[in-house]
This record gives structure tokens, C-alpha cells and sequence, in this order.
């Protein structure tokens, strides 16, 4: 058996440390924003299988959480994401959504069309994520009311129809996760932030979607 040769183990090591201490970093500071947390699988780049969870033929390599109790999991408590995160430091990064902020999540062109429009109005977007071939807009949440028809109660002229009419978008709410940088993604590239959250307040999620309705047109 020919062994792997001494400088490319170091070099795994090396990245493997890089990946966790960058992982940890962004747990830890999704926590100070309020952001629960909890692992996710990631996508294996050798062997059979595309994704390190146990299922055969996984339709979401590296894109769900490890744990089917995710959202009893999800955390913002610091000593509980690092050690998840030394244990397994090629995790990758959930969120749940729906408690803090929701996701408008559309194909990256219409997400790129949608933020220039917005940067060029003077529009405060929010946190803005590429993944992918998708753009991840995160925004205020509607929280769970008990009455689904005030869900979006207001006097604009969206509803969540405006959501099934427009090719493309899909919307993250309770119940939902979303996957978030720095995590690995199964085309070899990572999710990143095109606007990081700076703790300022999310914007509304209807003027969000105002703008990207026009962009999905």
C-alpha cells in the first residue's frame, strides 16, 4: 500500500483546521446576532457516496441537517456550537428560519438583477447570501401567527400568492431552514455573504419582495 506522502497530509491537516476554526467563527457569530444554529451534512468529494450523511443516493448532498431533531437542536449557545463544531469541523451551517428572520431565496440571476436594483435605489437589503446558483435574501420574519390570514396582513397588494406566481422563488418561513456560509456546497465552491449581516434591523419582507417579484418576472 503506497502511504500519502508526508506534505499532503499536512496539507489536509491544515485545511481541515482552516475549515473548522472558519466554521466556528461563523456560528459563534450568528449567535451574537440572536441567529440559532445547528450542524449540517457536507458533500464528500471521494469515495461512492456525494453527501456524509447515511442515506443512499441523498437528493441534497451537504445541503440538510445531520439530525432530523434539527430544530430542537438549533442553538445560540456558544459552548454548545463550539464543541459540535470541533467534533465535526466539516459540518456545514444551518439555520432555521422563521424565529428570527425568513428567506426569500431565488435563482442567482434574478438575485443579482434584484440587488443592484436595490443597491442603485439606495435600498437597504439585509443580509444578502450567494449559494450556488441561488441568492438568499434574508429578512424580518412574520412571525406564527394563529390566524394563517394574518400572515401577511398589510395594505400592500402581496400575498403569498405573489410567492407561487413567480417562477423561481421560494420562500423560507418556520419550519424552514436555510443552508449558510461558509458551508461546503456540492459543486465545490462555498456559500458567502454578498451583503453580511451588520446587526442592523432586517428590512421588511414585503418591500423585499416587492423588488424581487420584478426581478423573477
Amino acid at each position: 500500500m503506497v502511504g500519502v506522502p508526508l506534505t499532503a497530509r499536512r496539507a489536509r491537516k491544515r485545511a481541515k483546521s482552516h475549515t473548522k476554526a472558519h466554521a466556528i467563527t461563523a456560528v459563534l457569530g450568528y449567535a451574537e446576532l440572536g441567529w440559532a444554529s445547528c450542524p449540517g451534512a457536507h458533500p464528500l468529494r471521494e469515495g461512492g457516496r456525494a453527501c456524509s450523511c447515511d442515506r443512499v443516493g441523498c437528493p441534497d448532498p451537504g445541503a440538510h441537517p445531520t439530525s432530523p431533531a434539527w430544530k430542537m437542536m438549533a442553538t445560540t449557545d456558544t459552548s454548545v456550537l463550539t464543541r459540535w463544531w470541533e467534533q465535526n469541523p466539516e459540518a456545514n451551517v444551518i439555520l432555521p428560519t422563521g424565529r428570527v428572520f425568513d428567506v426569500f431565496d431565488v435563482p442567482a440571476a434574478a438575485g443579482q438583477t434584484a440587488l443592484a436594483a436595490m443597491d442603485a435605489a439606495a435600498f437597504h437589503t439585509g443580509p444578502v447570501a450567494a449559494n450556488g446558483d441561488r441568492v438568499l435574501f434574508f429578512v424580518a420574519t412574520r412571525g406564527a401567527p394563529e390566524d394563517e390570514d394574518e400572515w401577511w396582513s398589510c395594505h400592500l397588494d402581496h400575498t403569498p400568492e405573489t410567492i407561487e406566481d413567480t417562477p423561481g422563488l421560494r420562500w423560507h418561513c418556520r419550519d424552514s431552514y436555510v443552508l449558510a456560509p461558509p458551508s461546503a456546497l456540492a459543486d465545490g465552491t462555498h456559500s458567502r455573504w454578498l451583503r453580511p449581516p451588520d446587526g442592523r434591523p432586517l428590512p421588511d419582507p414585503l418591500h423585499v419582495l416587492d423588488r424581487l417579484a420584478d426581478a423573477c418576472e
